[in-house]
């Protein structure tokens, strides 16, 4: 007979886990967990994901998801009581949002949290790459400062430059400001729509093309949509030139990859700062051996700030979720 505890806990509603959570793994299961709320882990069984949740999950209400859990319809015909989606990502390209919005499911995401995190690691990117301080850290590190004298020179400081966001969203209007207000930048930007000139004065293009013709270097901020994927390809980079400088901290298949590592090995683009890549964590071999591209494994995101703020934010959703309150940071069609 299970005791008191133990009956209780098993009385909590259950949120269900299709896949490890690599918040989990990063920062501590123990920081996501509640006292109104249980796991239900589906990749802890040895049964096929379907039988699994025939057998145990018909009848949950929450799922949560990262941004590796796709959810398409399939998922969702079997869970016909799912009420909620709570993600730990900011980006929903891996949820089916049409079928979702069908099904009645609510969806709660990151929100803002990462924001100012990835804002700064793409101006970071940026410094990078135009400065030339991992290559040139490589460069003292290996000896060949003493043996083969200065290390080439870098590009001109960053002030002054014409850069054009894709996105300017929470994440890419943080990038205009830095850029703008810290480095005198030129900033100009392509969005699905223009914004209210009265409140974000930056030039729209709604070409990324041209966008890219009149930037010196393209900062991606977008999610990832049937609209956005590949929207950076030959004709785009070709018009941002051979004095231009990419910086991806969106999706990776925004960008065109093979395209762009043939532009980067062949000198038609100068530079790349990427946080994100196609067939992550696989990395196009070539971008290893190109002293002008910078590569960071999807990390833009990560600090022990952020996480801390995401686990109260999942937390606080799904325990506003099983008492009937609204959600903390609920995804609204737009």
């Amino acid at each position: 007979m299970a005791s008191p505890a133990t009956a209780a806990v098993e009385n909590l509603p259950q949120v269900l886990l299709l896949l490890h959570p690599a918040a989990f793994t990063i920062f501590g299961e123990e920081h996501f967990t509640s006292p109104k709320f249980r796991f239900l882990k589906a990749y802890e069984s040895s049964l096929p994901l379907d039988e699994f949740l025939a057998a145990n999950a018909r009848s949950v209400r929450a799922l949560l998801v990262s941004a590796a859990t796709v959810v398409g319809a399939g998922i969702l015909d079997l869970l016909p009581e799912l009420r909620v989606i709570v993600t730990t990502s900011a980006g929903l390209d891996q949820l089916d949002l049409a079928e979702c919005r069908r099904r009645g499911i609510r969806i709660a995401s990151a929100g803002d949290i990462y924001s100012a995190d990835v804002a700064d690691c793409a101006v970071g990117l940026l410094i990078d790459v135009l400065r030339k301080i991992s290559a040139s850290n490589r460069y003292v590190k290996n000896g060949f400062w003493a043996t083969k004298g200065d290390y080439p020179l870098g590009s001109k400081q960053l002030r002054g430059k014409r850069i054009g966001i894709v996105g300017l969203g929470r994440i890419g209007l943080q990038v205009a400001k830095r850029l703008q207000q810290g480095f005198g930048c030129t900033v100009s930007y392509n969005s699905r729509k223009k914004k209210n000139p009265d409140q974000v004065p930056y030039p729209f293009y709604q070409d990324v093309r041209e966008l890219a013709a009149n930037s010196d270097a393209l900062i991606l901020c977008c999610g990832l949509t049937e609209q956005t994927r590949h929207a950076v390809d030959k004709e785009v980079l070709a018009a941002l030139g051979k004095a231009g400088v990419i910086v991806n901290v969106a999706r990776g298949a925004v960008v065109d990859e093979k395209e762009m590592v043939r532009c980067l090995v062949e000198g038609e683009i100068a530079g790349a700062g990427l946080d994100v890549f196609e067939d992550e964590p696989v990395v196009p071999k070539e971008l290893m051996e190109l002293d002008n591209v910078v590569l960071s494994p999807h990390s833009a995101v990560l600090t022990r700030e952020s996480m801390m703020e995401l686990a109260r934010l999942v937390v606080g959703n799904l325990e506003a979720f099983f008492s009937n309150e609204p959600l903390l940071s609920e995804y609204e069609d737009d």
